[in-house]
């Protein structure tokens, strides 16, 4: 295909252009088990194709990065749980103000298994409440989310079918692409959920400094409205998401 005009200036100097993508929506299909959720087929190949030639190419996500690590490698830059930790230098690295909310997180997580069972994604730093397969649960999830905050000070966020609690650390997708984006000469990030909002921010704010930036919506029934409001391209699916990522591998 033919690529998108917002990204074609990532494509004047590559040793100082980054490409930074979600995982879960845009790299491959939402699946209704959390735990089944891969890539696209070609999705690793095409990553690994673009980072040999670009400054910077990563994957920022919700998910845990060792999760990320088994499915990517080794070989892209990897932020998991919005920010809470990183791959690095072949091991993972999690922010140090994180650590000390652990147990406050493994306690919840006790008491959500006990509440509300399968719903429960325990992530070590955060965790997860599912309710795709059983979306009458979904206001029974959030309402114990709420709770939860209040007793705890671990602050709730919403994404497809799903809340989570994580530490009040100030991490989140947007202070991940702002950092790693800084001094680059352009920048990209594809996403398609509420939680990637603050990816575009931060794409904004570096626009703003001067870089030249694309934000790329992935479209889905489920797609975040205003994620595709903010868009500068906006494509039909993780299979369009892919192409656009071949094109700039073989631009």
């Amino acid at each position: 295909m033919e690529l998108p005009s917002p990204l074609r200036p990532l494509l004047t100097d590559p040793s100082r252009s980054a490409i930074l993508t979600d995982f879960d929506g845009t790299l491959g299909p939402v699946v209704d088990d959390p735990k089944l959720a891969v890539p696209l087929p070609g999705a690793v190949e095409v990553l690994h194709r673009l980072a040999r030639r670009f400054a910077m190419v990563g994957v920022v996500s919700g998910r845990p990065v060792s999760y990320l690590v088994d499915r990517l490698g080794t070989d892209l830059w990897l932020s998991g749980l919005y920010g809470l930790e990183r791959w690095e230098d072949g091991q993972r690295v999690e922010a140090p103000e994180a650590e000390r909310w652990r147990p406050v997180v493994a306690e919840a997580t006790a008491r959500a298994e006990t509440r509300l069972g399968p719903l429960v994604e325990a992530k070590g730093l955060s965790l997860t409440l599912h309710f795709r397969t059983v979306p009458e649960r979904g206001d029974e999830a959030r309402a114990w989310a709420r709770e939860e905050a209040q007793r705890t000070g671990l602050v709730v966020t919403e994404a497809k079918a799903s809340v989570e609690l994580h530490p009040p650390v100030d991490a989140d997708k947007g202070t991940v692409v702002e950092a790693v984006a800084a001094g680059m000469g352009a920048a990209c990030f594809f996403g398609d959920d509420v939680g990637d909002l603050s990816a575009f921010g931060a794409l904004e704010r570096l626009a703003a400094a001067g870089v030249a930036t694309a934000r790329v919506a992935v479209n889905s029934a489920e797609a975040d409205p205003e994620l595709l409001e903010r868009a500068d391209v906006v494509v039909d699916g993780p299979t369009e998401a892919l192409a656009v990522l071949e094109a700039l591998a073989s631009g």
